[in-house]
């Protein structure tokens, strides 16, 4: 089975842009976000987005006039959002985001990993080492937020595993999620029309079922002030301050 980095390197990378739709309406949900999480307002402040994938976070965070360090391991979403960055005071960085105290420089007012970056991890180990570094980044006064979907909390059942994600006249997205104890693995099922048919194209990787309250014990363990919040489409969303 591909690691999610290769997953996305070379099967949902190049259709990313597409599979989320409409990009500037995608780009207003992800500032909308931004605005409910009353973020610190020091004016060039350091911020930090994991798995920033095209930008959908990093672009409105540098807009609010933040310096953005933005950490993907998927190489072509990271130049659609340097094409997308223009002027703007982002830094892209090619590498896993678990690693991500080695790139940066100076203490940092926000970290974000959203959108499901926590369980594409390959185990918990990884997952506290990556909450330990969280802790040691923020600045007093900092924040971290994070997204994911809980897949321990409700398993999807029977025909409810398939997933439409997207479709138009030239390409349909499909997944369908297999549950095992500890990890959900995520069957991505590309057809894309050629010519008067449809190529099939099938590819998988592995995400934790990740128990929101267990990040939650993480952090607060690590002295930061967290809490669970309902986060947009459906997604589990931790807020955690160092105070």
């Amino acid at each position: 089975m591909p690691t999610a980095p290769q997953h996305y390197e070379t099967h949902l990378g190049p259709i990313y842009s597409w599979m989320v739709g409409d990009i500037d309406a995608a780009l207003a949900k992800s500032a909308a976000e931004l605005e409910t999480l009353h973020l610190p307002k020091t004016p060039g402040g350091a911020a930090l987005d994991l798995g920033a994938g095209f930008g959908l976070h990093a672009l409105p965070l540098a807009q609010r006039g933040y310096a953005v360090t933005a950490i993907d391991n998927c190489g072509s979403l990271l130049e659609e959002l340097r094409a997308r960055a223009q002027n703007l005071p982002i830094k892209t960085v090619h590498a896993d985001s678990a690693a991500f105290g080695a790139h940066i420089e100076q203490p940092l007012e926000v970290i974000l990993c959203m959108g499901d970056t926590l369980t594409h991890l390959p185990d918990l180990a990884c997952i506290e080492a990556l909450l330990a570094q969280v802790a040691a980044a923020l600045t007093r006064g900092g924040m971290f937020a994070a997204t994911f979907r809980d897949y321990v909390a409700a398993p999807l059942e029977s025909e409810r595993r398939f997933i439409l994600v997207r479709s138009d006249a030239q390409r349909i997205l499909t997944c369908f999620l297999e549950y095992g104890e500890q990890q959900v693995t995520v069957y991505d099922l590309l057809h894309e029309r050629e010519g008067a048919g449809w190529q099939q194209r099938v590819s998988s990787h592995s995400k934790l079922r990740l128990d929101p309250q267990w990040v939650v014990a993480k952090l607060t363990a690590l002295g930061l002030n967290a809490r669970r919040e309902a986060g947009f489409g459906g997604m589990v969303r931790i807020v955690a301050a160092k105070t």
